[in-house]
């Protein structure tokens, strides 16, 4: 393939990306995903043009905002042995949601961001549910997504910390600084916890799974109303992930280990 037509297919990736992450936002404009991607607005149109032709992003022109096609959820069902691994851990996800009663999230790493794989909710009649399935966070942002961050290595955090330092000012009370502070917390006590940093008034508790040999790629997180959180519960919770993610990966063996 030509230089040129990776080249395409890289740009037309970036911006999927970037319409996913916007997906909960008001920015999926034209001028937005231009300049988050760093290509001219024509370039930028061209390939959106594209995409919606071949039903992987569609256009509102209300609103004048791009979302993921259903093109791009269709190949998402193919089943893969990729897929299948997901799975015990999506069951893993729900027991907890069950037993803790709270929204919990399957969350996995992909490059410099998590996105969110399963989503099971709790009885309580308070849902919290800042993160939808499919939509993206950036590595720090969420117990979930910090807890992923948490796995890798200290170059890899400095590196991921420096190129999100720009999209940080939309969050009240997040920077490089108080992301390492809860990425060294998560390393000493094995639970990365948001209280309120992210999403306002949400108490955020996640923890990595080793799914594969090497760093986890895989995090079960949970979301809860912050007034309601207290230390009795929060060690309840972290019981419960601890014995679901053990018992998950005893029945998956050597790989889930």
């Amino acid at each position: 393939m030509r230089q040129d037509g990776t080249q395409a297919i890289r740009r037309a990736a970036a911006i999927l990306k970037r319409i996913a992450h916007e997906a909960d936002g008001e920015n999926a404009t034209l001028a937005s995903i231009s300049q988050a991607v760093d290509l001219p607005r024509s370039t930028a149109h061209r390939i959106l043009k594209c995409l919606t032709d071949t039903g992987l992003a569609t256009y509102d022109p209300k609103s004048r905002r791009y979302e993921i096609g259903m093109l791009a959820y269709e190949l998402g069902l193919a089943v893969s042995d990729n897929v299948l691994q997901l799975a015990p851990w999506a069951a893993a996800a729900d027991r907890v949601a069950q037993r803790a009663n709270v929204t919990t999230y399957l969350m996995r790493r992909s490059g410099m961001e998590a996105v969110c794989v399963h989503k099971a909710e709790g009885r309580t009649l308070i849902r919290v549910i800042p993160v939808e399935v499919g939509q993206r966070r950036y590595l720090g942002v969420g117990a979930g997504a910090t807890a992923l961050l948490a796995a890798l290595p200290d170059d890899t955090v400095t590196r991921v910390l420096e190129a999100i330092a720009p999209e940080l000012g939309t969050y009240e009370a997040l920077n490089p600084d108080t992301i390492r502070s809860a990425v060294a917390k998560a390393r000493s006590t094995g639970f990365a916890e948001s209280e309120g940093r992210a999403y306002r008034s949400i108490y955020g508790l996640g923890a990595g799974i080793r799914a594969h040999m090497g760093a986890s790629d895989l995090a079960i997180s949970i979301a809860a109303h912050a007034p309601d959180v207290d230390a009795t519960r929060i060690a309840e919770w972290k019981r419960i992930i601890s014995e679901e993610i053990a018992a998950t990966a005893a029945r998956a063996g050597p790989a889930g280990a």
